[in-house]
């Protein structure tokens, strides 16, 4: 028997719930013709050509508006950013333009929206995307960065959003860059 068949669907996304991950919001669209969702598959790519790997779902909302503009943002989210996620995780079934709402948004370089007091965001152009099962892993090149060093990480854990004790966010403000 193989593995593939004696790990089951529930099992895997048990097993995934135990990766802690820096909760983002990838925006899309533009207008009423906007939509997002929220990841925790956010990756780094490479450095020699600034570039990230998001994963979407090919039938959620943001594929083909995705498609169509060519253009994304990954807002990675503060610590209090935690509602932002709960909306564009659809949570308060909120859908498309709606999820936008309760939060301050402007433009970089691409038109994708980027969300005012993220911790970092990332204005991307799609490269390119590979199909694989039901989702498509986008490369993205950046093409504009911003950081807020004042706030730690939204994270989610065992299906629960967390936050850093403040020991652990004052520790990495003092670390000077490259350590």
């Amino acid at each position: 028997m193989s593995a593939e068949t004696l790990i089951s669907e529930a099992d895997f996304k048990l097993s995934m719930r135990h990766l802690a991950g820096a909760v983002s919001v990838i925006t899309v669209g533009d207008g009423e013709d906007r939509t997002g969702f929220t990841a925790t598959s956010v990756s780094s790519f490479s450095a020699e050509r600034p570039s990230v790997i998001v994963s979407v779902n090919r039938a959620s909302s943001s594929w083909p508006v995705l498609q169509r503009y060519g253009c994304f943002c990954v807002n990675v989210l503060a610590a209090d950013q935690q509602t932002v996620a709960q909306s564009f995780a659809g949570l308060d079934g909120r859908k498309g333009a709606e999820r936008y709402g309760d939060a301050g948004w402007y433009h970089l370089k691409t038109g994708a929206a980027v969300l005012e007091r993220a911790l970092a965001v990332l204005d991307c152009t799609l490269e390119t995307a590979f199909h694989h099962h039901s989702h498509a892993i986008l490369i993205g090149h950046i093409c504009a960065i911003q950081i807020r060093k004042s706030i730690g990480p939204l994270l989610y854990w065992r299906g629960n959003y967390h936050q850093l004790p403040a020991e652990a966010e004052r520790r990495s403000l003092e670390k000077p860059l490259g350590q």
